[in-house]
């Protein structure tokens, strides 16, 4: 039988090649071996995206780029979060169990407030909805980047708790993380975010893409000089895009006369290859709006079959029936 795999993406803002290869790259990888449900993420983006236009049009672009990497509407079940009510109400459910010096302890929320970013309720809360978007589905594997590992253990922790006071009802996830890219790089060496301002964007035009990939951050060594491939982030981001050619940059790194922008080169020449399938299909999917409709309804259906379950053993059981 298959194993049911849940994940997700905000749709906090256009994708790079982080959340790409960090987690989205693995639900097309995992679609063919799990019953998967993806969804777009939209209440979690109300942390940082405060315009509804903006919100309605990121969602919307998140599906598109769903679809545009390769999931398959046939195989996996693609829903947008706000479509399935019952998971807010859970979320209420899980808020009177846990504490808040528990929720404290995210990495997440501490990285965001130290950097001064005003921590609102919901950016404080983000862990427990997390947890409601997993455990309502019965997730018994969730594929992450290694930023949101926390987040799954904490919903392991709730799920817990849950069934110590209740009775069993939920599952408790396996994190699953590509060990390869559990950290992919930013331009400038970082972990690749949007709150660093380092990204290069999956689905930028050409000229956006070369920009980004021409301020990667190097050192000030000549093209004839030695250089340490593992400290070099241009060599790092592609061995990701092109592992089967990784070998030629390295050793030109390694013996010298490669120089950073003959190697930046042959980093954008590799992102525009790979991207190059992926606009063709989303562009395939924005020009068939019907058809990317029909998708979210049976999408929504399904989740909401799941859910509408779920949510009535946990009334019973709670006292709210």
């Amino acid at each position: 039988m298959k194993k049911r795999l849940v994940s997700a993406m905000q749709p906090s803002g256009k994708p790079h090649l982080g959340n790409y290869f960090g987690a989205m790259k693995q639900f097309v990888d995992m679609q063919e071996e799990s019953d998967a449900f993806i969804s777009v993420v939209n209440y979690h983006a109300m942390t940082t995206v405060t315009d509804g236009k903006t919100l309605r049009e990121n969602t919307r672009d998140v599906v598109l780029d769903y679809l545009a990497i390769g999931l398959d509407p046939e195989k996996i079940t693609l829903f947008v979060q706000s479509d399935v009510p019952e998971l807010t109400e859970l979320t209420w459910i899980f808020n009177c169990l846990v504490t808040m010096p528990w929720l404290a302890r995210a990495h997440a929320f501490k990285d965001k407030t130290e950097k001064g970013i005003e921590a609102s309720v919901g950016l404080f809360d983000y862990p427990v909805l997390m947890a409601a978007d997993i455990l309502m589905m019965d997730a018994q594997i969730v594929p992450v980047g290694q930023d949101q590992k926390q987040h799954v253990e904490m919903a392991r922790e709730v799920a817990r708790k849950f069934n110590n006071q209740y009775g069993d009802t939920f599952v408790e996830p396996e994190v699953v993380i590509r060990e390869d890219v559990s950290v992919v790089p930013g331009t400038d060496g970082q972990k690749m975010s949007k709150s660093y301002g380092n990204t290069i964007p999956l689905f930028g035009t050409d000229s956006e893409i070369k920009k980004a990939v021409m301020g990667i951050v190097t050192d000030s060594k000549e093209p004839a000089d030695k250089k340490d491939p593992d400290e070099v982030i241009v060599y790092k981001i592609y061995k990701l895009i092109a592992p089967e050619k990784s070998e030629e940059m390295k050793s030109g790194l390694e013996a010298g006369g490669l120089g950073y922008g003959d190697a930046k080169k042959m980093l954008l020449e590799a992102i525009l290859e790979m991207v190059a399938p992926m606009r063709e299909k989303r562009e395939y999917y924005e020009q068939n709006s019907d058809l990317v409709e029909d998708i979210l309804k049976k999408g929504k259906q399904k989740a909401r079959s799941v859910a509408e379950i779920k949510m009535q053993d946990v009334r019973e059981k709670v006292g709210l029936l």
